[in-house]
């Protein structure tokens, strides 16, 4: 994957990206990685890869300054369709080289974003550069467990599925890893296809 191959494979999804990744099953993951959030009135809030803006409409706060980047053009497109009486900052930016000074916000949410951009480790990198020192970062993805080993049909299958914009092959602790001594996971639980898809809240150690 590459950002430029990202732009063509995301401008062919974005006509159906909402039937398939904002309905039934994703649609429950979201609205439960949402449930528990309560974001503080006035809080500076980050999407990372914000697509068609599936997340931003399960929001309940209405009081937030809301940025939401995305490197598609026509993702953002459509998200901005959805909101357009409303305050959010839409930005076409690329994850992995955000334009935000350190510490920017208070919250930075990342739905289905690691698995997608070419290098995840600089969007960790990037997402973990931006929130303050008390801030959370909210993510919502698919990694195989710690200890899973790939199977030879998904080893095979990895590339094909690469090509098609996403990563089945992303283990969270290896991007993890090279954190750990400045970030700590405070949630860290399945969402979806018996834990192919996981919530992780991580924060900065203070």
């Amino acid at each position: 994957m590459n950002n430029s191959w990202n732009k063509v494979i995301y401008k062919l999804w974005s006509p159906v990206y909402d039937k398939i990744f904002n309905s039934h099953l994703f649609l429950d993951a979201r609205k439960r990685m949402f449930e528990e959030l309560d974001f503080h009135d006035h809080a500076k809030v980050l999407f990372v890869g914000v697509g068609t803006g599936a997340d931003l409409e399960l929001i309940k706060n209405l009081d937030l300054e809301i940025t939401a980047i995305d490197l598609s053009a026509d993702m953002l497109k459509k998200a901005m369709g959805k909101f357009d009486d409303a305050s959010i900052n839409f930005l076409e930016m690329d994850a992995q080289h955000m334009e935000f000074a350190n510490e920017s916000f208070d919250h930075v949410v990342g739905s289905l974003v690691l698995s997608v951009v070419p290098d995840a480790n600089e969007c960790l990198r990037e997402m973990i550069r931006v929130v303050k020192g008390e801030g959370k970062i909210i993510l919502f993805d698919k990694f195989i467990s710690k200890d899973e080993r790939l199977s030879l049909p998904k080893k095979l299958l990895r590339p094909i599925i690469r090509f098609l914009g996403t990563d089945i092959g992303l283990r969270f602790e290896d991007l993890f890893s090279g954190h750990g001594d400045i970030m700590e996971i405070e949630e860290d639980q399945p969402i979806m296809l018996n834990g192919m898809y996981r919530k992780i809240i991580i924060s900065k150690r203070l």
